[in-house]
């Protein structure tokens, strides 16, 4: 480990001593006071996000962009998933999509964009069909079918038993979707990994309850523009919870479970499902395969 890294992680490790899920626990002498720091934790807070060093273009020998899916129906990414009901928690627990949603409606986070290339944005308002799905049940629509001219003129107003309203929340949420960058970086002498982007995976609001329903890209988050907020909401730790993980630390350091299903390819970055059809063992095969073209190559150079 060089010097370069050794301070990296003292700084890492420093911070997260000085971040605890809830200030002022063990000293609090109502629940009000939880989770609020004192003005001396206020004036010495100085807890940002490791900030990425500079890389020049010229220090990249290889680089190569992968596309990967974060299934969370796996243990290991259950961090990412939990709590999906938010009623009976602590403000302080929260799951990953929740952070991301109130980061884009409170605008803290900007830089959304609808694909993994970023090149068009997307707003609240374009999102909010996806999110919300509001519609008139059968016995409505026979309703104001039976007193049309009452509600044409406002005399009556559909009572909401009659309209039926799904929203989109974490429990519905299926995976994740990355897109990341590795390169070789010649003056570090390693092999590196850079998050670019972040997208939930979820069925619209509309598909809720159906059988099979269709998931979609709800939307691409860049994620280096969202690093303050993530760095500032925690992912429960199970072994110790006294010590959690912030969400920027944990994807970051790729403590997840993925599977790379695209790669950059003259074929105009096309998936592995597109030439590895309907075989799903050959398609984990490929994306073995294309993770272990990467790390080799780190591996060749050190081969004299």
């Amino acid at each position: 480990m060089n010097c370069r890294n050794f301070l990296s992680l003292i700084v890492l490790v420093a911070g997260s001593f000085s971040s605890f899920a809830q200030s002022n626990l063990l000293n609090a002498k109502t629940p009000d006071e939880i989770g609020k720091k004192t003005a001396a934790q206020l004036v010495s807070d100085n807890d940002k996000p490791l900030p990425y060093g500079f890389v020049d273009d010229r220090d990249i020998l290889m680089g190569k962009a992968v596309w990967e899916i974060i299934d969370l129906d796996e243990r290991i990414n259950f961090p990412l998933y939990f709590p999906v009901d938010t009623n009976n928690i602590g403000s302080d627990r929260r799951s990953l999509f929740d952070v991301i949603i109130k980061g884009i409606k409170s605008g803290e986070i900007t830089e959304v964009y609808s694909d993994s290339y970023f090149n068009t944005k997307k707003t609240l308002k374009e999102m909010e069909s996806s999110f919300t799905y509001i519609d008139t049940i059968p016995s409505g629509i026979d309703e104001i079918n039976n007193y049309f001219d009452d509600y044409k003129s406002g005399a009556k107003v559909l009572d909401p038993q009659y309209i039926n309203k799904q929203d989109l929340t974490g429990y519905h949420i299926s995976g994740y979707k990355i897109k990341g960058f590795w390169y070789f970086d010649k003056r570090q002498g390693e092999l590196k990994y850079r998050l670019l982007g972040l997208c939930p995976v979820a069925p619209e609001a509309r598909e809720i309850g159906s059988d099979n329903p269709d998931v979609i890209e709800l939307f691409w988050v860049y994620f280096p523009a969202a690093r303050d907020v993530l760095h500032a909401s925690y992912a429960f730790n199970d072994r110790n919870s006294a010590m959690p993980i912030s969400f920027d630390r944990l994807l970051n350091s790729r403590r997840f479970n993925s599977t790379i299903y695209q790669e950059e390819n003259v074929y105009g970055d096309r998936l592995i499902e597109d030439y590895m059809k309907d075989n799903s063992q050959m398609q984990l095969l490929e994306s073995e395969r294309v993770k272990d073209k990467i790390r080799d190559f780190e591996q060749d150079m050190w081969n004299y």
